[in-house]
Order: C-alpha cells, then structure tokens, then sequence
C-alpha cells in the first residue's frame, strides 16, 4: 500500500508572508474585545461598488486617522465614518506594537480596516491600491471562522496560491508582493468558537500617506 505524501502549500510571491498561529487564543480574546469597542463607536456598514452600487458581501468598518471607503463615487481614505458622520476610533495599541514588531516599517500605520464575513461572504481578487506609500507592507489579522486565502501576481490574470487562513493567522505583503493581487474565496463556518456569532474578522493594517521628507538641521 502507498501512502500519499502530504501536500506542501504552494509558494507565495516574494514578499509575502504567512504567519500561522501568530496570536495566541488570550490575545485573540483581547483584540476581539477591542474590536467590539471600535465597532460600538463606528457600527459596522455595508459598502457598495463603484459607479454600479452593488453591495458587498462583507460588512466593514474602520479605525485610525483615516479609514477605507467605497461607495457608487469609488475608493478612497476618507476621516470620518460615511454613515455617521464622525471620525474613526484610534488604532488599539496592541495592533501598533504588532505593527512595530512584524514589520520594521519606520512610520506607524494611519488606517485599519476591519472586514466581518459571515458564512457566505468572500472578497474577490483584488489589490490594496488606494494608498500612497506603496514600500509600507499591509498587515492582516484574522479573528474567528477560517477562510481560504488567495495571493497571487502584479497582474490579475497570474498564477495563484491559497492557504487556510486560521484564527490568530497573520499574514504580510510587502517588497515585491506588496501589490499582488489577493482575496478571499470562502469562509468555513463553525472552524472557530471565538465569535458568539460565529463568522471571521479580519483586520487589515495600513500607511497611507508617504513620510514627509526630513529637513536638513542648519
């Protein structure tokens, strides 16, 4: 009898990082806690495409100085909530001190997306293209329910790679693989206790803005 050898994922580009279990079950329960608070100022919504409107199957919201957006006038970063009209609770610390430790990136992040998919929800091929500072990486968490995970190349027809994304997952792209083009493909459901609801968040931190250039000291 011949035993089949398990499968090793496929490689991601250069650039992109997975790292399993990165948050350990007490500070998975910490940072859903205060994902809780953030939604309770700035509820989570439901965005809609550019020009069509046409729903998206994830609810969003944000934190930061500034936040994502997309409505029938397109994408952009904008201060304050679309819905209330007020500004974006601040970054946790706890994300900011993950930033630091991960990333070596010089300037902290100005924006965290916050994405909920419920049991039939998925985010399609996609790139994070929306942001100035392009050598920043993107730092994503996830919280809840594991997802399949897709990354793949600089075009959107190139070769892609997926990988289970579980609860406590981090993943990275920066370098060459900061404009990949990634996305979700499903969501499976009852794989994770950690939301009473059930479902997956994920937490996506971002630079925006390029640092401003230093002044020579005269």
């Amino acid at each position: 009898m011949i035993r089949s050898m398990p499968c090793e994922p496929a490689p991601w580009p250069q650039g992109a990082a997975h790292l399993p279990a990165a948050l350990d079950a007490m500070s998975q329960a910490a940072l859903l806690a205060e994902v809780r608070q953030i939604i309770a100022e700035a509820p989570l919504y439901r965005p809609q495409m550019p020009r069509s409107g046409r729903p998206f199957s994830v609810l969003m919201t944000n934190c930061g100085t500034l936040g994502w957006v997309s409505d029938r006038s397109g994408y952009r970063y904008q201060e304050a909530h679309p819905q209330t009209g007020r500004r974006w609770p601040a970054i946790p610390q706890s994300l900011l001190q993950t930033w630091q430790r991960l990333t070596a990136y010089p300037e902290l992040p100005e924006a965290c997306l916050i994405n909920y998919y419920a049991a039939a929800a998925k985010l399609g091929s996609h790139r994070d293209a929306d942001e100035e500072d392009v050598a920043a990486p993107v730092l994503s968490i996830s919280l809840g329910d594991t997802a399949s995970f897709h990354v793949g190349g600089l075009a959107r027809g190139d070769p892609k790679a997926s990988r289970l994304l579980h609860s406590g997952d981090i993943v990275i792209l920066g370098g060459p693989a900061r404009m990949a083009y990634h996305g979700i493909d499903r969501i499976e459901p009852g794989t994770s206790g950690l939301l009473a609801e059930g479902g997956r968040f994920n937490l996506t931190l971002r630079r925006v803005h390029r640092p401003l250039p230093c002044r020579p000291a005269y």
